[in-house]
């Protein structure tokens, strides 16, 4: 279960059905499920029955303060509301020069990788995906080696909060044997890092990046949010924001490099829509099939492989009754790759999310960003710089995966390659654009 909590749930779905209790780290009761009845009761229908469960809030909390992902009620709802404003349509057309910009930067350091010899792909989009966050929340002027610190920070504390999680029963000996006070040292030098820019950033002429939006927010009293809040917040929108796109890609690339017939047409598509120009949010709705081939990936591999809620009253979703106090899991890869929702659901099918298929999904089925009123705040911009990068990656090289290699998944927060996934890229030949060729899976 500590190893991959992923096979050992979906191995009791088989066992028992599509929704049943669990123990988690031997101590926690769950209602693990994947029946898209209770998932819509507990996420959208009864949402304010439902709050992230004290586990989750306590260890986030502890670390990354109080933010979006960590409050309820009405303190998330006027949070939410503040932040809103930096993912609108408007404000990501001005995110999207910033984006690029620090993409170009990214891919230069890419190219002369490409050059040496074979590429893991895991950590170079994580490094890409994560720089181009930073840049969207702090502007150009945050400086490479503190993206650097924050970055690392980010996902040890992680990795360290997932085992505090599943082995609850090695919180002790965290405490005593010092890795806690490790983990709190390289915290607290990333908030410090993010602290000492956001009071310089006061002082300075106003930017147009999502900080600005921050700083600027004021709530109905008039008051702004405090320096905390605002370190807090940012700290949680670099963690949710980068980790989806990356993983996303990783494993996008990872399907392609067997689909050549899919790559040749997700190019051709840029290259119709795009030409030689770069991409920017209104291109989004008009890049069909990529975005098809994006949401096949984030079916296969769900970056969020699970939320989990708190009950606070007594309640029934469907035919499960729902004890006040318990924890119940969505189990969002099992619902993706569940038979009973999807034909074949272990095989790559990008047709799947076409317009006509996509009317045919049982709803709540297909949970990338999650769903209801907590579902995923920066989902559009995750999208916008899913294909943002795609478009530069897949116009620019061909890619092949390196042979012999063990590609495994480990569900961590989010669902990770565990051993990597190393592939060659060498620049593409110019070709002729021409009419979208066909792609069956």
């Amino acid at each position: 279960m500590a190893h991959n909590p992923v096979r050992v749930l979906t191995k009791y779905i088989e066992l028992h059905g599509d929704t049943f209790r669990f123990y988690f780290g031997g101590v926690k009761e769950a209602i693990v499920t994947i029946n898209p009845v209770v998932i819509q009761h507990v996420l959208k229908n009864n949402s304010e029955n439902y709050h992230k469960s004290e586990i989750q809030k306590k260890r986030m909390g502890h670390f990354l303060g109080k933010g979006l992902l960590t409050t309820e009620g009405e303190a998330w709802r006027t949070q939410r509301r503040l932040i809103q404003a930096g993912f609108e349509r408007k404000q990501l057309e001005v995110l999207s020069s910033i984006m690029r910009d620090s993409l170009a930067d990214s891919l230069r350091d890419f190219d002369r990788q490409c050059r040496i010899g074979p590429v893991d792909v895991y950590p170079v989009m994580m490094k890409i995906t994560f720089g181009m966050v930073a840049r969207s929340l702090f502007g150009a002027r945050l400086k490479e080696e503190d993206i650097d610190i924050i970055s690392l920070a980010i996902s040890t504390v992680q990795e360290f909060m997932v085992r505090q999680t599943i082995q609850p029963y090695l919180n002790p000996w965290f405490a005593v044997s010092g890795e806690l006070r490790r983990h709190w040292g390289m915290r607290n030098r990333a908030f410090g890092i993010l602290r000492d820019y956001i009071q310089r950033r006061r002082k300075e002429v106003p930017g147009h990046d999502l900080l600005q939006i921050l700083i600027d927010a004021r709530y109905s009293d008039g008051r702004a949010m405090s320096d905390e809040l605002v370190v807090s917040e940012s700290m949680q929108l670099l963690v949710a924001g980068h980790e989806t796109s990356s993983n996303a890609l990783s494993w996008l690339l990872y399907l392609l490099s067997s689909r050549p017939d899919c790559v040749e047409k997700v190019r051709e598509e840029f290259e119709v829509v795009l030409g030689d120009r770069p991409l920017t949010y209104s291109d989004v709705p008009k890049l069909e099939f990529a975005t098809q081939v994006i949401m096949e990936a984030l079916r296969l591999y769900p970056p969020f492989w699970m939320v989990d809620r708190m009950a606070l009253a007594d309640d029934r979703a469907g035919n499960v009754d729902i004890p006040r106090g318990s924890t119940v899991v969505v189990f969002i890869h099992g619902a993706h790759h569940s038979p009973q929702y999807w034909d074949n659901p272990e095989r790559f099918d990008q047709e799947r999310f076409s317009k006509a298929q996509e009317k045919l999904h049982t709803p709540f089925t297909h949970l990338p960003f999650g769903a209801g009123s907590r579902g995923c705040i920066g989902g559009n911009y995750a999208m916008l710089q899913m294909l943002m990068i795609l478009s530069v990656l897949i116009r620019k090289y061909d890619f092949r995966l390196v042979a012999g290699q063990t590609i495994e998944a480990r569900p961590m927060v989010i669902l990770r390659p565990e051993h990597g996934i190393r592939m060659t890229f060498t620049e593409t030949i110019p070709r002729a654009v021409g009419r979208l060729s066909d792609c069956s899976a």
